[in-house]
């Protein structure tokens, strides 16, 4: 983007004066394919833009008939609802009637800011001369500013009078080296423009990107980079490239621009470098990516939904490399689309949970610092020990304990009030950490030796080295550094987290049993309400798998197996058979898990909760088990009283539906499929019936057919009508008028629906069924369009429908040629 900018200096007269003369008299371009709009608002509320106008018809050899008011949509910049904002200028540049792309539309008039290609917009000039108080309230700026931006692609493409900017010099020597790889004829070429394109704006934008020192990566614009690149080789494949190409392609942005961008050639072996290595690491998975992703894509056809959920994109790009923007383009490819937001908040949930601003259970954050700071002033005076606090959240914390600091909003405080969010740092504690997957204990700190206070713990955090912190709120008095505290876990909380992670370890070893060694943990999340566990499966679980691993689960529950927690060096537990989480991280001694007597049903290296014996754990039931990832699936439980409560409400669902029925539980789903095949039949009825009634209806009506202007018309109302019997009504409609207009409106369920037939002999003497069902539909608070012939529309205000009928002969008189 080309521009030049005035702060307080030259205002409307120079910068139009000199666009036009490095236009017409520098560039020499045509005087009369320049065209000019300014602005005039539409709503009678900012002042027209006089000045603008005025100064355009004074430059030498300007039509006037080429300067167009347009309204706030195309000729009013404003970059938020306050602030400086102004009216611009446009310049457009007529490229000649062979540029329009709309010529099979009767009714199309090419234009400026109209639908077809002829006019090429190629310089924008912007008058920053109001400052914006309020939707309502604009005030002059004392000093005026020029902004403005010039297409540079667009204006080479009109000097070089080529049709595209790809035809350009600057993308042409791109093109032809990615033809050269592929081995394609020219018409080869023009019948895959967009692959060819995307390389060749791919590979320029890259090289620069890296020559600049943004790398492909996984945040911001290093991200773009990466995305850029992938984005290419995903084309490239389109092209039958199956192999690293984009440094070939590289290689001639190199030699076309490093002698006006010397840091081209500075860093060509950079480039080179960066963009062969990203493709070779996106090679390795993006097979496996599309597979999945089209995958997905089936899975919603065949339900019938548009919209892929942003988590599995997200899960693509983290598991396959696929960045949302391919994924997307796959999408919208086969008329699907992919919820981005979701896929924005999956990534910041990754982010957190890989440590970048996690909120419980690691270290990092803006006070990092601080806190290594006090840990270190603590242990000098002996009231923290060397390795920091001491923590043990397998044993009650019961003695009172010293409060040695407390944080408010990052900083220190030496006392806090009610209603105060805090940090609490005590010499050691009883609360457990979130960590593998366990999420950490609540609970309440609370003053001790009359001390009246208490502080609610919501959770708990490790900002640093040997650093172990309460976050809570104050509920209560006020808690002072040095007070004497007793720390209270919320048992009742941490009792069913324990249920839930003991459960995971049965369903662990139930996996294995059921579906192979191959089913290992891929992540898990161990909640007092719930549990969710990941992990390796190539396939969906069947039903019968599901229940088999329920029953197995529940089976070991009901052994009542003891759990045996020894703590042993890593080797020795390795060696012993002990299962680890790839990925996880183990000192040299580690706390492992037995579930079992003698022939052990589960042994794990674990340091979370667990309960004493498995009976303790009560009930187990899978709520769901699903897709997260190529090859990775996911269960969903709960256990105990949660477990009760879900197998209670379900058990009254049945007890309901018995009773409605009049069935026992045995006959119930008998009687359901009775009803349902009975139901689809009686579906099937009532349409045929309705097709009927409408078709009787419209036979009826086409005694109605009036004639305007000399043409057959009919415009009626079809009783519960959908569009398909719309349609079928619009057909008999042309099989009885060879020439003629139809509207057919139905109230159904409360909404309109509209659908227009004109045929084909009207459609060439100016009217448009797109035209017409767009301005009844108008009527009823509603929109649509469609071809010439056929289109259909809807609305929201089915009492007007009458009304909108009578726009029929209105757009008839107005159009009919």
């Amino acid at each position: 983007m080309l521009g030049n900018w005035s702060f307080g200096d030259y205002y409307k007269k120079e910068a139009i004066t000199w666009a036009w003369q490095l236009l017409t008299e520098v560039w020499k371009l045509p005087k009369g394919r320049i065209w000019a709009t300014y602005f005039k608002d539409e709503l009678d509320q900012i002042p027209e833009d006089v000045e603008a106008a005025e100064i355009w018809l004074k430059q030498p050899g300007f039509d006037p008939t080429h300067l167009l008011p347009f309204g706030r949509k195309d000729n009013f910049w404003e970059m938020a609802d306050t602030g400086p904002c102004g009216p611009d200028t446009e310049i457009h540049y007529d490229r000649g009637p062979d540029f329009c792309n709309m010529k099979d539309d009767p009714n199309h008039v090419c234009g400026v800011n109209g639908e077809c290609e002829r006019f090429l917009e190629i310089w924008n000039n912007v008058f920053i001369q109001y400052n914006r108080l309020s939707p309502t309230e604009l005030v002059p700026l004392e000093k005026k500013h020029v902004d403005t931006g010039m297409g540079f692609e667009r204006i080479v493409s009109i000097l070089q009078d080529v049709s595209s900017n790809y035809k350009t010099d600057l993308f042409m020597p791109l093109i032809r080296r990615v033809q050269e790889l592929t081995g394609q004829s020219d018409a080869e070429r023009e019948a895959n423009l967009t692959p060819y394109r995307v390389i060749a704006d791919h590979a320029r934008a890259t090289s620069f990107l890296i020559a600049d020192g943004v790398v492909p990566g996984n945040i911001g614009r290093n991200y773009v980079c990466r995305m850029l690149v992938r984005r290419a080789a995903r084309f490239g494949m389109k092209l039958d490239l199956h192999k690293p190409f984009m440094a070939e392609v590289a290689q001639v942005v190199i030699a076309e621009y490093g002698d006006f961008y010397p840091e081209l050639k500075k860093n060509a072996p950079a480039i080179l470098d960066n963009l062969t290595r990203e493709e070779k690491q996106f090679q390795k998975t993006v097979n496996t990516g599309l597979e999945y992703l089209n995958e997905l894509l089936a899975d919603l056809k065949q339900s019938k939904k548009s919209l892929l959920d942003g988590r599995l994109a997200f899960d693509l790009y983290a598991t396959h490399g696929l960045p949302l923007e391919i994924t997307r383009d796959i999408a919208q490819e086969q008329g699907m689309d992919v919820d981005t937001q979701g896929f924005q908040e999956a990534m910041e949930a990754h982010r957190l949970a890989s440590g970048a601003g996690r909120e419980f259970g690691d270290m990092g954050g803006d006070d990092v610092e601080i806190y290594a700071q006090l840990v270190e002033e603590l242990t000098t005076t002996n009231k923290l020990g060397p390795k920091g606090v001491q923590y043990n959240p397998y044993e009650a914390v019961n003695d009172p304990v010293e409060v040695l600091a407390l944080l408010s909003k990052g900083q220190p405080v030496t006392t806090a009030g009610v209603g105060d969010p805090i940090e609490v740092l005590l010499p050691k504690t009883g609360f457990y950490v979130e960590s593998g997957g366990q999420v950490s204990d609540t609970g309440q700190i609370v003053g001790a030796d009359g001390k009246d206070w208490v502080i609610q713990i919501t959770g708990m955090r490790k900002p640093a080295a040997g650093v172990i912190v309460h976050i809570g709120k104050v509920v209560k008095g006020q808690p002072k550094v040095g007070d004497l505290a007793k720390v209270i876990v919320d048992m009742e909380r941490r009792k069913a987290t324990m249920r839930n992670h003991t459960a995971t370890h049965l369903l662990h070893a139930a996996l294995h049993e059921v579906l192979g060694d191959h089913a290992r943990q891929a992540g898990s999340l161990v909640a007092p309400d719930r549990l969710r566990f990941d992990f390796n499966h190539p396939q969906p679980m069947t039903r019968e798998e599901v229940l088999d691993v329920e029953a197995r689960v529940n089976k070991a529950i009901l052994a009542n197996y003891p759990l045996h927690i020894v703590e042993k060096s890593l080797q020795e537990a390795i060696d012993e058979g002990a299962m680890a989480l790839f990925g996880e991280k183990y000192g040299a001694e580690v706390r492992t898990i037995t579930i079992g007597e003698e022939t052990a049903y589960s042994y794990e290296l674990c340091g979370g909760t667990h309960v004493d014996e498995t009976g303790d754990i009560g009930l187990f039931l899978i709520t769901y088990e699903g897709s997260i990832a190529a090859g990775v699936r996911r269960i969903e439980a709960v256990t105990g009283w949660q477990a009760y409560e879900l197998a209670r409400e379900r058990m009254n669902i049945l007890d309901h539906t018995n009773h409605f029925l009049g069935t026992s539980p045995a006959e119930t789903l008998p009687k359901m499929k009775s009803l349902m095949e009975s139901l689809s039949a009686a579906d099937k009825e009532i349409e045929k019936l309705r097709t009927q009634l409408v078709a009787g209806a419209f036979d009826e009506q086409l005694a109605n057919t009036e004639t305007i202007e000399g043409i057959p018309v009919l415009r009626i109302m079809l009783p519960n009508a959908d569009m398909e019997a719309l349609r079928e009504m619009a057909d008999k409609f042309r099989q009885k008028n060879p020439s003629g207009v139809a509207l057919l409106a139905s109230d159904l369920d409360g909404k309109p629906v509209l659908l227009a037939v004109v045929t084909d002999d009207l459609v060439k003497r100016g009217l448009h069924a797109g035209n017409l069902v767009k301005q009844v539909a108008q009527v009823v608070g509603g929109g649509g369009g469609g071809h010439p012939t056929l289109a259909q529309a809807g609305g929201k205000d089915p009492s007007k429908l009458a009304e909108a009928l009578d726009q029929v002969p209105v757009y008839i008189k107005t159009n009919l040629k």
